[in-house]
């Protein structure tokens, strides 16, 4: 399985379901900037969007809600080490109050693998990063140097869920 977005202005992606409404599609707002997500099979529908393969899957993304995106930069050489320690890693994220769903993206091209989490709500990601299940999921977390295999520091975007409905 496969997830591809994009970013855009709100009036030109919001025509999207019309032109492919046999796709499920997510429409996401980071302050003035609008991103839409879909996942499916096949090519992406995107002139010029990113793809990438699902590698973990738990829950199901949902059309309300907060997403949150670590972006990582990895090295080639690194790539395997990264995804065995999510593949090992406890699945406690799951079990949060107002947890919807988890994703971890592999690029298709390029290094920037994305590990997306979607809440009920802002608060619901911020109990989380207060939890200790999160302190034992980023064990060392803070100024630690990171992984050599990291191409570049991590960096976090966030977005608001816009119900298109």
């Amino acid at each position: 399985m496969n997830a591809y977005m994009t970013n855009g202005t709100l009036d030109f992606l919001k025509k999207l379901p019309d032109k492919h409404p046999d796709i499920d599609f997510y429409f996401m707002r980071e302050s003035a900037s609008t991103l839409v997500y879909y996942e499916g099979n096949g090519k992406s529908i995107f002139a010029s969007g990113r793809a990438y393969e699902i590698l973990i899957e738990n829950g199901t993304v949902r059309s309300e809600g907060f997403v949150v995106m670590n972006n990582i930069p990895v090295a080639d050489e690194g790539k395997a080490t990264f995804e065995d320690k999510f593949k090992q890693r406890q699945q406690n994220v799951e079990s949060m109050p107002g947890f919807q769903a988890f994703r971890l993206l592999r690029p298709k091209k390029g290094n920037t693998y994305i590990v997306m989490t979607q809440w009920a709500s802002k608060a619901d990601f911020e109990n989380w990063k207060k939890s200790d299940q999160f302190k034992q999921a980023h064990q060392g977390g803070g100024d630690v140097k990171p992984p050599a295999y990291f191409l570049d520091r991590p960096f976090v975007t966030s977005y608001h869920m816009i119900d298109m409905d």
